[in-house]
């Protein structure tokens, strides 16, 4: 939520489908200021040698079981930051409301100098993160270039659970990371 409008990020894009979330993914994404959240991951990684240098450039985690993840949420001016830390190992995106073809809107989520826009799609009970475009510096990339794999948040035994996997054309696997994640409470101000 923010001054131009008072409607968590997530809830602006999917519309009347936010209501249809699992109260524990309606949680995660509803933030006033700042959140932080913390869990457990198991991160995998590819084994080729392009995978592991994909990888390592982009900052990803290693693999390992029970890895501890904290995530620190902060809304500034309709941008919220996520902050992930895998067992030390740190990478930022920045999401936002974007536009896609049409009607159709978009999550617009930057890692440095490239953005992906990415549809919310109720799947059920699962919400699906799903690639439609990506830049490089405001530039479109071709769709064939572009990373994808099976991109999820769902709830297992009341606990918000995250499954996100990477994968790259001509590489394969990139890294693939899951888990479960729990508010802080006393986080959200």
């Amino acid at each position: 939520m923010n001054d131009r409008n008072p409607m968590p990020l997530y809830q602006q894009i999917l519309g009347s489908d936010w209501d249809a979330l699992p109260a524990s993914i309606r949680a995660m994404h509803t933030l006033q200021g700042r959140l932080e959240a913390r869990g457990l991951a198991r991160v995998e990684r590819g084994t080729g040698l392009l995978a592991r240098l994909s990888a390592w450039l982009n900052g990803f985690p290693e693999a390992g079981e029970n890895v501890p993840v904290t995530v620190r949420f902060e809304l500034a001016e309709g941008v919220e930051c996520w902050q992930r830390d895998f067992g030390g190992k740190r990478f930022t995106s920045y999401q936002s409301a974007g536009k896609g073809s049409g009607k159709d809107k978009l999550l617009n989520e930057r890692f440095g100098p490239i953005t992906f826009g990415i549809a919310l799609q109720l799947d059920q009970g699962k919400l699906r993160l799903i690639m439609r475009r990506w830049r490089f510096c405001g530039v479109p990339l071709p769709m064939f270039l572009a990373p994808g794999g099976d991109t999820y948040e769902h709830v297992e035994d009341g606990r918000f659970c995250f499954h996100v996997e990477i994968n790259q054309p001509g590489i394969g696997m990139i890294v693939r990371y899951r888990g479960w994640l729990e508010l802080n409470s006393g986080t959200g101000a």
